[in-house]
């Protein structure tokens, strides 16, 4: 099963956003034709933003991918998580770093409630008694478990991509801070977990590349903020030890070379 070709999840229809998180978003049922007309109209306007993508129109395509999300039903997951990922690719192109983080963790967190939802389905299956030798396998068992297969693969192919962008935006975060740099070496880190069926050579060596460069420099971007806060704290503990004859001066931060933490420790001056 191909990633377009994947069918809604549930009967629903969005209405207009009116400012709401979407999950205030009120759905109406859609009969089955109304559902394969908005699947239709999505898959539509998807294969013309992908044009417009390949021609490099990346805002134009932005655009069109946006138009494609509008009508599918917010249950819709797969299909869903797709165009989120694709709309993370256009805001790469654009240097989008925010919105790329957005829409990619977006792709994510569709996939995340895609496999609940099949491991729901699976689970509300009755279980048939077996009427014959349990050597024998049916007809629909055989045809069963490639459909599984490509349904996984499929959900691994998004997955990485949508990885890939996320780490990639949050690694060119401008000004890089210790959360933006952690999250990207909390990506590809993940990305090293994953079986590498849909990560390229070059992905692979990008991978590998940014884990290199992001060690010494999340290091430097930790202690670089932990030393400002440090720095606030330490002045709004004046203000407030000041009457008491005091000063943060009495209190001593002591690193742990082995845990990275601190410890206070009090000084009588």
């Amino acid at each position: 099963m191909g990633a377009d070709e994947t069918k809604p999840q549930d009967k629903t229809e969005r209405k207009e956003p009116t400012g709401h998180d979407e999950d205030d978003v009120i759905e109406v049922a859609l009969t089955p034709e109304q559902e394969a007309a908005a699947l239709e109209e999505s898959n539509t306007l998807k294969s013309e933003a992908t044009t417009l993508f390949t021609a490099s129109s990346f805002q134009d395509a932005l655009n069109t991918y946006l138009s494609a999300l509008a009508p599918l039903p917010k249950k819709t997951r797969f299909p869903r998580a797709v165009l989120h990922s694709n709309i993370a690719a256009c805001n790469l192109k654009l240097e989008e770093w925010k919105d790329a983080i957005k829409s990619a963790s977006s792709s994510l967190d569709e996939l995340k409630e895609f496999e609940v939802s099949l491991e729901q389905e699976k689970k509300a299956k009755p279980q048939e008694e077996d009427e014959a030798d349990e050597e024998i396998v049916s007809s629909g068992a055989e045809t069963a478990a490639p459909v599984q297969d490509a349904v996984e693969r499929d959900i691994l192919r998004i997955r990485t991509k949508s990885l890939l962008r996320r780490a990639r935006a949050y690694y060119n975060t401008d000004p890089p801070t210790w959360h933006s740099l952690s999250s990207a070496q909390s990506d590809y880190n993940t990305l090293l977990t994953l079986p590498t069926t849909f990560l390229t050579p070059s992905d692979l060596r990008t991978v590998k590349t940014q884990l290199r460069d992001l060690e010494p420099r999340v290091k430097v971007a930790q202690e670089q903020e932990m030393g400002e806060m440090w720095g606030k704290l330490k002045e709004l503990g004046n203000g407030i030890l000041k009457p008491f004859g005091m000063s943060t001066d009495n209190f001593k931060m002591v690193k742990d070379e082995k845990t990275g933490g601190y410890s206070m420790n009090f000084q009588q001056s």
